[in-house]
């Protein structure tokens, strides 16, 4: 059965930083592109980082670009998102997800995403 599980969430002050992790079991995926999305209470879910197979390719949301850090290991089947000068507006729920593609691939729409971890939730408070 393949699972995606996220970890890593929490509570944390405005301008502290987290790292959310993201493993994988059931396959591998390295030739997955791997990417993070946010869900905040009323709004639609959002990209937010993406990463291609290799890890050659990152693709970020504006909104934090400069701020958070996407990177994968391969070799553990995990990805993760480093979390840094985190603001009130990035609370929400957060989700990995994997997408097949080319090596050229980063996708920041949901729809190639194949598989979706639960979530995990972050609050950042003022």
């Amino acid at each position: 059965q393949v699972q995606l599980v996220e970890s890593g969430g929490g509570l944390v002050q405005t301008g502290g930083s987290l790292r959310l992790s993201c493993a994988a079991s059931g396959r591998t995926f390295s030739s997955y592109a791997m990417g993070w999305f946010r869900q905040a209470p009323g709004k639609e879910r959002e990209f937010v980082a993406a990463i291609s197979r290799l890890g050659t390719i990152t693709n970020y949301a504006d909104s934090v670009k400069g701020r958070f850090t996407i990177s994968r290991d391969n070799a553990k089947n995990t990805w993760y998102l480093q979390m840094n000068r985190l603001k009130p507006e990035d609370t929400a729920i957060y989700y990995c997800a994997a997408a097949p593609g080319s090596v050229f691939s980063a996708p920041s729409t949901p729809s190639p995403y194949s598989h979706w971890g639960q979530g995990t939730q972050v609050t950042v408070s003022s």
